[in-house]
């Protein structure tokens, strides 16, 4: 029958189960997979001020689509709140971005390709005057620790995903040393 084959190749590769798409197919090749997990979305806030209680913030945006679109739309969200720095520049320079580029790819890929997917929650970045805030859905997995990834120790939560983003989806590598470069 026409598609059978596509079914298998996707079955095969964990991105659909009796023709219907995984969540890992939904997120990396839904069309847009918030019509059924609207949860499965970037809220991105720049606050005025140090404290999530504050009342006005100056930039506000919701990151949704697949996997690909919520990171370059997040990653463009950060990169135009960052502060730049002349670092000997001219004045008619447009700067060097504070933090470097390659430090929000790895953190916001990993908030990706690592969050807990069975929970019904956004990712978020709260941005702040002193510090940016990215939380990811979930506690650390299996036997994770701070101190066991800070030491280099990795685990991967949702393989297919992180296949996919190593493949060239993403800036992502799945080494397991992207914290702690970043």
């Amino acid at each position: 029958p026409p598609g059978a084959d596509l079914d298998r190749l996707l079955q095969n590769l964990g991105l659909a189960q009796e023709s219907t798409l995984t969540l890992a197919g939904l997120c990396l090749f839904g069309r847009y997979p918030q019509r059924f997990k609207p949860a499965f979305l970037i809220k991105a806030v720049r606050f005025s001020g140090t404290e999530v209680t504050g009342t006005s913030y100056s930039d506000s945006e919701d990151f949704g689509g697949r996997l690909d679109e919520q990171f370059r739309g997040a990653l463009s969200f950060v990169m135009r709140n960052l502060p730049k720095r002349q670092n000997g520049q001219s004045v008619n320079s447009q700067g060097v971005p504070a933090v470097a580029r390659e430090v929000w790819e790895e953190l916001l890929a990993n908030a990706l390709v690592h969050r807990n997917y069975f929970l019904s929650a956004p990712i978020r970045i709260l941005y702040f005057d002193d510090r940016v805030e990215i939380t990811s859905p979930g506690a650390l997995p299996n036997h994770l620790t701070v101190e066991k990834v800070r030491r280099g120790l990795s685990s991967f939560r949702n393989p297919t995903l992180g296949s996919f983003a190593a493949a060239g989806l993403l800036v992502y590598r799945g080494l397991g040393t992207g914290l702690r470069r970043a």
